[in-house]
């Protein structure tokens, strides 16, 4: 089913369906007529002795300089051209689709100014991957991600370099082979395809998506680790969360209960097993605490995501219905770059408490396993440098947690003197998944040793799905071999959303 683009109700989920599962997009009727009448007072403007910011004057600090009428299309196309400096690693195909739909159904809300084959253009793009190549660094997140959009622009007008069917080539070529005309830019369309927020946006957005699943494997990998440990469920019962309504502490209550339900390890706790311990430690017994408040983070994140898919972030805006152009701020990238600390926080927290648990169940001073969780402790390591490699992501991962919002440096002449560091904000998320990615596939496959080890007795029905899921690809750790092969295996199946999924 075609999604259609009205700058005002694209979904989370929409946009996944478009960029991950690649359904069709195409720009929406009504959408049409709010862009024709806001190029019209563009063009009126052009035409006229008006000056408006962008339309018939220079850029930031040179906003003073008139721009005579007969220079106003090379005035979006030096833009253009002068904008595309960014520097490092290009972005991934997945997320320049991102950047190539957020900014069409930013310019369908009808407030930009550009023509309606502008977005129609960037549609096509997409439709047909000729997929910008855009360098990852360059944007202070201030006046939008003015590096990164000009180099989607670039390709947009045949210039530049676009990968096409797994090729590099010169943005024409790409354009050409793809049927594609490039776009001969008008008054203020440079401006309109550079001043936005879609370079954090499209990274803050695959990023929440993954933040999901792995919060939902976190509470899988929580359930495994609680049996191993011959945990107590009590922690995890409804009424506690009740008494302190945090969303998401309830529903990882509930998640970890539904998995461990049937299990008889559980039940063997229940029956006083010669267990001394009155209570759980807090990596265990505070997890609901812990996890939920990171489902809250995600939840209200998702909320700051949602708004700004569908919001106008260039300037100036045009405000057709009265006939006006009106500077302001929109560009500013502040709510996504603390959104984005805010995501960073949440990702080193589940990766520190899931540290501890591994830590509990390779540990043998609090595991009450065999020691490293090998049967043959001293000949054997077993799962001793799997927690060193855990600790040493954990340790990494909250380095990158320090926030980006609260720095800023002055640009453009100190015109544009606070600055949000947005993209970079968000461009660091996707190392710290990768770590926790791994981090949480070393408990999954710690807890499942440990299972392993309390047999015959079982985990609960649905946390047996897992575990199985787990040993699907990983046979039991008997004698020591290299666990690096194990931990990549059951992270692809984290990536893959196979423990997320149990819950869903």
């Amino acid at each position: 089913m075609t999604i259609l683009l009205t700058g005002n109700d694209l979904t989370l989920a929409e946009f996944e369906r478009a960029i991950l599962q690649n359904e069709p997009v195409a720009l929406a009727d009504e959408a049409r007529e709010r862009i024709e009448a806001a190029r019209a007072v563009i063009d009126r403007i052009a035409a006229s002795e008006q000056t408006a910011y962008g339309v018939n004057t220079g850029f930031g600090e040179l906003a003073r300089v008139r721009i005579p009428h007969a220079d106003i299309r090379r005035l979006q196309l030096n833009l253009v051209r002068s904008h595309a400096c960014g520097v490092g690693a290009p972005l991934t195909e997945t997320e320049t689709r991102a950047m190539l739909l957020l900014r069409a159904n930013a310019l369908a809300k009808g407030r930009s100014g550009a023509r309606v084959i502008v977005v129609e253009t960037l549609c096509a793009m997409l439709e047909r991957s000729v997929l910008p190549v855009i360098p990852s660094q360059g944007s202070v997140g201030a006046s939008g991600d003015l590096a990164p959009l000009a180099h989607l622009a670039l390709v947009a007008i045949g210039e530049g370099e676009a990968v096409y069917r797994g090729e590099r080539l010169p943005g024409a070529e790409a354009m050409r082979r793809a049927g594609i005309a490039p776009l001969e830019l008008e008054a203020k369309e440079g401006l309109a395809l550079l001043n936005g927020t879609q370079g954090m946006l499209a990274l803050l957005s695959l990023a929440l998506i993954e933040a999901e699943i792995l919060a939902d494997t976190a509470d899988v990998a929580t359930a495994l680790s609680l049996d191993a440990l011959r945990g107590t469920p009590s922690a995890f019962d409804e009424r506690i969360a009740l008494a302190r309504p945090h969303p998401g502490a309830l529903r990882t209550a509930r998640n970890v209960e539904r998995l461990n339900r049937g299990s008889q390890i559980r039940e063997s706790h229940r029956a006083g097993d010669r267990d001394p311990r009155v209570q759980d430690a807090y990596s265990l017994r505070c997890t609901p605490q812990v996890h939920g408040a990171v489902r809250d983070a995600i939840a209200d994140i998702r909320r700051v995501v949602e708004i700004e898919m569908n919001s106008a972030t260039d300037n100036p805006l045009v405000f057709s219905e009265q006939g006006d152009v009106v500077s302001g701020g929109n560009f500013h990238g502040q709510p996504l770059a603390m959104a984005a600390d805010q995501l960073a926080v949440a990702i080193a927290t589940l990766a520190g408490i899931s540290e501890r648990r591994i830590d509990r169940m390779t540990n043998p001073h609090s595991s009450m396993l065999p020691a490293f969780l090998t049967e043959h402790p001293g000949l054997n390591s077993g799962f001793m440098m799997a927690q060193v490699t855990a600790a040493a992501l954990v340790s990494e991962t909250k380095v990158l947690a320090a926030p980006h919002s609260v720095d800023s440096i002055p640009t453009s002449g100190d015109q544009e003197d606070y600055v949000s560091m947005g993209m970079s904000a968000a461009r660091r998320l996707r190392p710290m998944f990768d770590n926790l990615r791994h981090i949480l596939a070393i408990e999954l496959l710690a807890a499942c040793q440990g299972i392993d080890l309390l047999a015959p007795l079982h985990t609960g029905t649905e946390a047996e799905r897992a575990r199985q899921k787990i040993r699907s690809v990983v046979p039991k750790y008997v004698d020591d071999r290299p666990h690096a092969p194990d931990i990549a295996a059951v992270a692809a199946l984290i990536a893959a959303s196979e423990f997320a999924n149990v819950l869903r």
